[in-house]
């Protein structure tokens, strides 16, 4: 399916890799798995912005599972207004609190280097954070460039720029309900 997009004075193709329901599934899914790993209360935190969308549902998903958790935020950029990340993270703002002995649970809307994971899970091992799983809801492992595995995975993809359902290019698309492949941009 595609679809032209209309953004930030740009056409945009994107092609429909996910729907609303397969995504809503993947998010149940994924609940589960977390479940069964976590047999206590959990602190989710959610790396800011691309996450948003996604954490939203999962911690919803998490709690029709039985897992109610609290919910803190992390922003960091790498990407700027690019299409690829472009190697150095920063952080924006502040650290999240960290609520007693919990395990947290990172969220990131896409790994690809990893590079982003990576600075968020040592910021919060230097916060006090014992156990940390992380969660993404895509993975792009051909484009690792730091040593880091993930625990739960969304999808895998291959090396596709991705925009839809929290994701975004130049801080548009965003509110896509899918998640689809930019096919090409034009100025």
């Amino acid at each position: 399916m595609g679809e032209s997009s209309k953004g930030g004075g740009e056409l945009t193709e994107i092609r429909q890799l996910y729907d609303e329901v397969e995504i809503a599934r993947r998010v149940g899914e994924l609940a589960a798995e977390i479940a069964v790993a976590v047999s206590s209360g959990l602190e989710v935190i959610g790396v800011l912005k691309g996450s948003f969308v996604f954490l939203a549902d999962l911690i919803r998903a998490l709690d029709k599972v039985g897992r109610p958790s609290q919910v803190e935020f992390l922003r960091l950029s790498s990407y700027g207004n690019n299409q690829k990340a472009m190697g150095d993270v920063v952080l924006i703002g502040g650290y999240p609190s960290l609520r007693d002995d919990r395990p947290v649970l990172l969220v990131d809307d896409i790994v690809d280097t990893g590079n982003s994971l990576a600075y968020a899970k040592k910021l919060l091992q230097a916060n006090g954070a014992e156990t940390i799983l992380t969660c993404t809801l895509l993975d792009k492992p051909s484009r690792r460039e730091t040593d880091i595995d993930v625990d739960f995975v969304g999808f895998t993809i291959p090396d596709l720029f991705v925009v839809g359902y929290g994701i975004d290019y130049a801080e548009n698309y965003r509110s896509l309900p899918y998640l689809g492949e930019v096919d090409k941009v034009v100025d």
